[in-house]
């Protein structure tokens, strides 16, 4: 399980949009190659257990839900929002068996920003002891996004991320007429720090406006922050708007990983952009995507990765920042980050 998977754990993993768990309703999903169903009660509470019946392993998710309990389909085991057994239709009125000893295994989960994450942790739940926080778009703490959109890319998390944190491939991969259309490289220069199990290029003013920054207003500003294990927050400002992209990346298996880019924004009119920002969106993520599909055809000689400063340092960072969180969870000790302020150069 766990402990023969590269994966980090002990961390806060993005589960799901809210908006699709409805009350009543389940979604089953695989996360870090753990099946986990995830459910809604009637009364709006979110949880998450395992999907499978410790009776005869059938997938919880194939079975009933009434918005208070989970039903197998199997034999009518009946499980809690907690995963505790409640009822085993086959005992009769005479035989009497303590049902605390037959349950599920649950998995804490948190609602933010009409967000579900899941903390999904290398021991039993007993031994679950979350000091992390939920990742949170800053200036958006009441709110839910404006839009949402998701792909899965066939590979393992490491080079989703890479490639999510790579400004040098964007002249090469994402080049079209609505966000960069020429191939004139320009040298960029950036200002890095640390920040809670990451690090954030400092805010800085745009030097290319694509269409929707400029409908933010004047002198539009951005900051970008990454943190482990997956989470990218990219937060616009003008002189009048704000627009935060949130982007999660979230391993399913081994060789599949879910990327998911949400919006939030002080556009009182953002709502008309959403049928043209959409299919712009699916059309961005589909090129990175389809670059991560080529590299699977190199990738399987499993070659050295040789990767230079500084277009891919903040690649090398979050090698390092893994393996730091790793160590940590092992050694049980606090995390050192081990990012330091540096401004790196590049031509891009």
């Amino acid at each position: 399980m766990a402990d023969s998977t590269p994966f980090l754990w002990n961390i806060w993993y993005y589960a799901l949009p809210g908006h699709q768990l409805k009350p009543g309703k389940t979604i089953a999903k695989v996360l870090l190659n753990e099946p986990i169903v995830f459910g809604r009660t009637l009364a709006g509470q979110v949880f998450a257990l395992r999907d499978i019946c410790p009776h005869r392993a059938i997938p919880l998710s194939y079975g009933r839900f009434d918005g208070h309990e989970v039903e197998c389909a199997y034999h009518g085991w009946r499980f809690s929002e907690t995963g505790q057994c409640t009822q085993i239709p086959a005992l009769t009125d005479d035989q009497h068996l303590n049902l605390d000893k037959f349950g599920v295994r649950a998995y804490p989960v948190q609602e933010v920003q009409g967000n579900i994450w899941i903390y999904m942790s290398s021991g039993a739940p007993s031994d679950t002891n979350i000091t992390l926080q939920v990742p949170r778009v800053p200036g958006f703490e009441q709110e839910t996004y404006r839009s949402v959109e998701g792909m899965n890319f066939p590979c393992f998390i490491d080079h989703a991320v890479v490639g999510l944190m790579d400004p040098a491939h964007v002249p090469f991969v994402h080049r079209s007429w609505w966000w960069r259309a020429d191939d004139k490289l320009a040298e960029e220069v950036k200002t890095f720090d640390p920040s809670p199990y990451g690090f954030t290029m400092r805010k800085h003013q745009l030097e290319r406006e694509t269409l929707l920054y400029r409908l933010l207003g004047r002198k539009p500003a951005v900051e970008i922050s990454f943190q482990l294990p997956g989470v990218r927050i990219e937060q616009v400002t003008s002189d009048r708007h704000t627009v935060c992209n949130l982007t999660t990346l979230t391993p399913l298996t081994e060789t599949s990983t879910e990327v998911t880019t949400l919006f939030y924004t002080s556009l009182p009119w953002f709502k008309l952009l959403v049928p043209i920002l959409s299919p712009l969106v699916q059309r961005f993520l589909d090129q990175d995507r389809q670059m991560v599909i080529k590299q699977q055809d190199g990738l399987k000689y499993n070659p050295s990765l040789m990767l230079i400063k500084d277009a891919d340092t903040q690649a090398r960072w979050y090698y390092q920042l893994k393996s730091e969180f790793a160590r940590s969870v092992e050694q049980g000790r606090s995390f050192e980050n081990p990012v330091r302020e540096q401004v790196l150069r590049w031509r891009s």
